[in-house]
């Protein structure tokens, strides 16, 4: 699931950001950081670009170079969720040799950037070095938002036994850091460590914190949010052989869908088709296992990194 762990993340991301790049000068410089969209990367793509553009143009803002370097880190990151990853590491080249030992969150938005591109590009070892580093930076330097940031990335990127460690230590920030804009991180970081206790086969735990997550989101508001937290509580509940429970939500869920006219949600389809296949209620599964398949095979990441999951729902959705 681990695409869906970065949909959780996105959904928060635009509130978790430092604001650091609002007010410089007689005329602030856009706060770029409360443009992003993280779920259309290419238009957040042209939004910064022409942010840029109007930096090296403009004769009335006075040039701030780390901002020019923040700025071009988010460019980098924009491109590496396209996959446009040579790209990205071009832009990266041209930050690198920019930076200066002054530029505190220029340096380690640098090191996030760099590890998120190998990470997204597949190349997860390389990754952890520069994770690495920008979570020893940040505490040296009390950059409590990117620290947590960097301990989150080096969760996703160590085998199961040690992606524990960095998420409780993830949490411990969020939960106790003076930094408010530290505290959109509790929902991603409820889920990752249920998933993580989740992978150990520690179903009792992981519950507590999908259960975590889904009360955090719907306290701060958060529909869709909650609806994905919703979700995993269901699918734990499978794990943990309350099938009738896990029906219950996923059957809840499927109904606000509908209700609320709402895009078709695969994941859904696909959990429902296996709690109807272990009830044995094989029509609805052979209906759901279908439309898991029609939604699903839609999402690029899926169909690179999971192809037999899918041959699996269409086989099933064809019986």
């Amino acid at each position: 699931m681990k695409n869906l762990f970065y949909i959780l993340i996105l959904l928060v991301l635009s509130g978790c950001n430092s604001n650091n790049n609002s007010e410089i000068g007689i005329n602030p410089l856009p706060n770029f950081d409360a443009m992003w969209d993280y779920q259309h990367p290419d238009s957040t793509e042209i939004i910064f670009t022409n942010i840029l553009r109007g930096l090296k143009n403009s004769a009335e803002s006075p040039y701030d170079a780390e901002y020019h370097v923040e700025l071009l880190t988010q460019i980098a990151r924009t491109q590496g969720l396209q996959g446009k990853f040579n790209q990205a590491h071009t832009t990266l080249d041209s930050v690198k040799n920019m930076l200066n030992e002054n530029m505190r969150i220029g340096n380690i938005r640098y090191l996030l950037e760099r590890g998120r591109v190998f990470n997204s590009s597949g190349e997860w070892e390389i990754s952890k070095p520069f994770f690495l580093r920008a979570y020893e930076f940040g505490v040296e330097n009390n950059l409590d938002i990117y620290t947590l940031d960097a301990a989150h990335m080096m969760g996703m990127v160590e085998p199961p036994d040690k992606q524990l460690d960095w998420n409780l230590k993830s949490l411990k920030i969020a939960e106790e850091t003076s930094d408010t804009n530290c505290k959109g991180w509790l929902g991603p970081l409820y889920n990752n460590i249920g998933w993580t206790y989740h992978e150990l086969t520690n179903y009792d735990q992981a519950i507590i914190y999908f259960q975590k997550g889904f009360d955090w989101r719907t306290e701060v508001g958060d529909e869709q949010g909650a609806r994905i937290a919703k979700w995993t509580v269901g699918r734990c509940l499978r794990s943990l052989k309350k099938i009738n429970d896990a029906l219950k939500l996923q059957i809840e869920l499927q109904t606000e869908i509908e209700d609320k006219n709402l895009p078709k949600d695969g994941y859904v389809f696909e959990e429902l088709a296996e709690l109807y296949l272990l009830t044995n209620n094989r029509d609805m599964a052979k209906k759901n296992f279908k439309l898991a398949y029609e939604e699903l095979s839609k999402d690029r990441w899926i169909a690179t990194n999971q192809p037999d999951r899918l041959n699996r729902l269409k086989k099933l959705g064809d019986q």
